[in-house]
């Protein structure tokens, strides 16, 4: 499948120590209540780890980082792990520079990366795409007296390019009988930096919207419309305090906000992490790449029963062969953790996001395996 730039890795700690506080609370959320399966499921002992590691990306991904990173630790109480949620583009960034030890993204990496060099891999080493976390997107909304709506990729097109303006706009109304719109203008509110969720977004207009659209797949938004914010928590913020507003953000980041009903075929559909789920399974691992990389190519036209096309599908992204052989170790024990059946269970729980299927799963971790 299918920037900001941190000056230095003191700074990505630092903002990760910030996502980790949170997850003191919830200190046994990543075991799921058997706290040797993973570590004995891997082969690794976790008690005799020791280190930092320093991950960077997917804004979407951070309270499963923060769910994964505290069950880890209360088994390695040696490793320190710090996860800033940069967004996707700049969390790639961060791991090519060197920057960061793992990425997290809401994109697989794309050609041109693959292309180039990764400052912490072993020469003629490339990275990988490992699927660690799935989850819906949702077409949250605040509209004065509007507690159900319904829209088609069209219409989200229409909102979003800026060519629908009004909440009783006819093409809205069409597809909401009975709903009282009000005669207010809509405010969009999207992402402001290179976002992964963005370039999901878009993927599913691109090929599902046709001319209402019009614009390729990108990370950046393409519109000059509405009000920009930063990160998963900065469109929630953005949303909190507009009216009359609209969004498109990861489920686990939505809130209270109400959700969007999505036209999926000739049904109204309700988001749902299960429905997410059943679309990436019934997608195909892109061709072409590494035997390891492991980047799905999302069937955004998918309309089984239930199926939420716009989904995206997050990755932690890491060498296939380190330079520094401790930190392959360390990456390769936590990510190994990562998709395990129990922390997979336990970010669910967490963030409202789809476990990976056995199926996947198993794919997920021999690609964690091979790592060097």
């Amino acid at each position: 499948m299918n920037i900001k730039r941190i000056g230095s890795i003191a700074a990505i700690a630092i903002a990760g120590a910030v996502v980790l506080s949170s997850c003191a609370a919830n200190e046994d959320a990543g075991n799921g209540g058997n706290s040797s399966s993973p570590a004995a499921s891997s082969g690794v002992d976790y008690s005799k780890l020791s280190g930092t590691l320093t991950g960077s990306g997917s804004s979407a991904q951070q309270t499963a980082e923060a769910t994964w990173a505290s069950g880890f630790q209360g088994q390695a109480s040696g490793v320190t792990v710090n996860y800033s949620p940069d967004g996707s583009g700049a969390g790639r960034k961060n791991f090519i520079s060197g920057a960061a030890d793992f990425a997290g993204s809401d994109a697989a990496l794309s050609e041109d990366e693959l292309g180039g060099t990764f400052a912490a891999c072993a020469a003629d080493s490339k990275a990988i795409d490992i699927p660690v976390y799935i989850s819906p997107i949702a077409i949250a909304y605040k509209v004065d007296g509007v507690s159900d709506l319904t829209l088609d990729a069209k219409s989200i097109a229409g909102i979003f390019s800026g060519k629908i303006k009004k909440w009783n706009d006819s093409e809205i109304a069409s597809l909401n009988d009975g709903v009282k719109l009000p005669d207010a203008d809509i405010t969009v509110v999207h992402r402001s930096d290179d976002s992964g969720t963005t370039e999901n977004f878009s993927e599913y207009l691109s090929e599902n919207a046709g001319d209402a659209w019009g614009k390729e797949p990108s990370q950046t938004f393409p519109f000059q419309v509405g009000d920009a914010a930063a990160k998963t928590s900065g469109v929630a913020s953005a949303m909190q305090g507009a009216s009359n507003a609209i969004t498109y953000i990861d489920d686990s980041g939505a809130g209270d906000l109400d959700k969007a009903k999505l036209m999926v075929g000739d049904k109204a559909t309700e988001i749902s992490a299960e429905g997410a789920a059943k679309v990436v399974a019934d997608s195909d691992v892109a061709s072409g790449r590494e035997t390891n990389d492991l980047a799905i190519q999302i069937d955004r036209k998918d309309t089984a029963e239930n199926a939420w096309p716009l989904v995206l599908v997050s990755y932690a992204i890491a060498c296939q062969e380190y330079k520094d052989s401790a930190k392959a170790d360390l990456v390769k024990a936590y990510l190994g953790y990562v998709v395990s059946a129990d922390a997979q269970k336990a970010a669910a729980t967490e963030a409202k996001s789809a476990a990976l299927s056995s199926d996947l799963g198993e794919k997920a971790a021999a690609a964690v395996k091979s790592i060097k």
